[in-house]
């Protein structure tokens, strides 16, 4: 296999990867503004777009103490969202040196 084969390969997974992290992220994001502008719960996507947030954020939904709920969905879920972003993009940076 040549060196020009693998690096397409490699260049191939780490658009995948930087494109998973992405739509993680937008998810994430996407529920904060939902929550921050009132969404209506009883809606089918916006109960998709938190329920999926739940689960993406399910390590930080609950991190922060604040006082008010807004401060804690937008840190929480936010946090999720820069952690995805970064690791994902830094694995699809590292994919595209192979």
């Amino acid at each position: 296999m040549s060196s020009r084969h693998r690096s397409g390969s490699s260049s191939a997974a780490a658009t995948i990867v930087a494109v998973i992290a992405d739509v993680m992220a937008f998810i994430l994001i996407l529920w904060i503004l939902m929550y921050l502008l009132d969404a209506n719960r009883g809606n089918d996507l916006v109960e998709f777009v938190r329920s999926s947030a739940r689960w993406l954020a399910g390590w930080s939904h609950d991190l922060f103490t604040f006082d008010e709920a807004w401060a804690r969905v937008v840190c929480g879920y936010g946090l999720a969202a820069v952690v995805y972003l970064f690791i994902g993009h830094g694995l699809a940076n590292r994919l595209r040196r192979l």
